[in-house]
């Protein structure tokens, strides 16, 4: 068979706009494909609700990829070693209650595992706003990660979901945008993001998955982001509570949405 370069193309974007047109309206909406917001997405989408992900980046995985100073290997703690044997990740028992495993094959475990549950992937997408009706966040202003880099002034799409979780890490990106432009308050001390403290791993991972929980109306923090926003501090290369907090939110909102 002869290879037709049109139907190539035909074929990348046909397919990408119906993808595209579907995700507009969707169930719950994940800013950013780090660990936590892929576990999230990964038992959302299992549960048949239409979840749809987008990140910023050309690749998913956050620092996880990374493990420590381009070391690719991370910890995950005894409470959460379930979660790898779970997705099907081999780890290995360094010392008691330390478990190391390969960070590459951790994260395109948890995607493969969370794209073929029904997980839509957005990838060189920015959030560069939300939409907000009667004090709620509904959605997301979407635009290409290239325009954002290059300063373009090129309008945004608007895609509407019931749910909207931030797991973009340490900037907690989606709540600093509903701070900054929403005039809500968010269910901290003081009402805005309290940023993350110094690395203190015991500590953060402690907190991660009780801040990972609703911040306002309609928005939920997830993950690193979490600690964030609650001013807890940061944990480094151990990613139990990632994925503990990514099951967490996952669980409460398959309670809220029925």
């Amino acid at each position: 068979m002869k290879l037709d370069e049109i139907k190539i193309s035909r074929a990348i974007i046909e397919s990408y706009k119906n993808k595209l047109l579907e995700a507009l309206d969707s169930d719950v909406a994940i800013v950013g494909a780090g660990p936590a917001g892929m576990v999230c997405g990964y038992y959302l989408a299992k549960a048949g609700i239409k979840t749809v992900l987008f990140e910023r980046k050309l690749s998913v995985g956050g620092g996880m990829w990374g493990g420590g100073i381009m070391f690719n290997e991370i910890v995950v703690q005894e409470k959460a070693r379930a979660m790898l044997d779970e997705f099907g990740i081999r780890s290995r028992l360094y010392e008691k209650g330390y478990y190391v495993a390969d960070s590459i094959e951790a994260v395109s475990t948890i995607c493969s595992r969370a794209v073929k549950e029904g997980l839509k992937i957005f990838n060189l997408m920015s959030v560069e706003d939300v939409m907000v009706h009667n004090g709620k966040v509904g959605g997301l202003v979407l635009n290409w990660s290239a325009v954002e880099i290059a300063g373009l002034h090129v309008d945004p799409i608007v895609m509407r979901a019931k749910v909207v979780v931030d797991s973009t890490g340490h900037p907690a990106e989606v709540a600093r945008i509903v701070e900054k432009k929403s005039g809500m308050r968010l269910r901290t001390r003081t009402g805005r993001v309290e940023g993350e403290k110094s690395m203190w791993a015991e500590a953060g991972e402690s907190t991660i998955v009780g801040n990972s929980k609703e911040i306002c109306p309609g928005l939920f923090s997830c993950g690193m982001c979490a600690n964030a926003v609650f001013g807890a501090p940061r944990m480094g290369p151990v990613f139990g509570g990632m994925l503990l907090a990514g099951k967490k939110v996952a669980g409460v909102l398959l309670k809220k949405l029925g």
